[in-house]
């Protein structure tokens, strides 16, 4: 093959798959995150959840599932978990009782005290200076905002 041809494939090499590299750390991430979690009793996904609820304090399923970017098909099951645990309640909405409020506890609440340190032993471990954080985040947030644009 000549130079010409194999420049057209360079797309579909792994190393140049943003996907890809997405994948792979968020991959990583996720079990450094899963040891402190664990003291918690809370898995990724569900801390997640008590993050949304520790800012919000109250919000609908609905809105929980915006903030994650996770539907209440994948959110039902994940909750239910976290009320049996004592960690949230799920009611009915007085204004429509199709929705459902869900709200932090006040064993929730205290779970905040313990995972304070969470984000900041994931910034040691990740030796990134925080201009670096910063940027990242705002990439990373872009392409997130930019490809759920594109499923609606």
């Amino acid at each position: 093959m000549n130079n010409s041809s194999d420049n057209k494939y360079l797309s579909l090499k792994l190393e140049n798959q943003i996907c890809f590299h997405l994948y792979a750390c968020a991959r990583e991430t996720i079990k450094h995150y899963t040891p402190l979690l664990a003291d918690l009793d809370l898995t990724y996904t569900q801390y997640l959840v008590m993050l949304v609820l520790w800012e919000k304090k109250s919000l609908t399923v609905k809105e929980l599932g915006g903030y994650l970017y996770l539907d209440s098909g994948t959110l039902t099951p994940l909750l239910k978990k976290m009320e049996a645990k004592g960690f949230l309640s799920r009611t009915k909405s007085n204004e429509d009782g199709r929705n459902l409020i869900v709200a932090t506890t006040k064993k929730g609440e205290r779970l905040k005290e313990k995972a304070a340190e969470i984000p900041y032993k994931l910034q040691e471990i990740a030796k990134l200076p925080e201009e670096d954080v910063l940027e990242f985040r705002r990439i990373i947030h872009t392409l997130m905002e930019n490809v759920a644009k594109n499923q609606e």
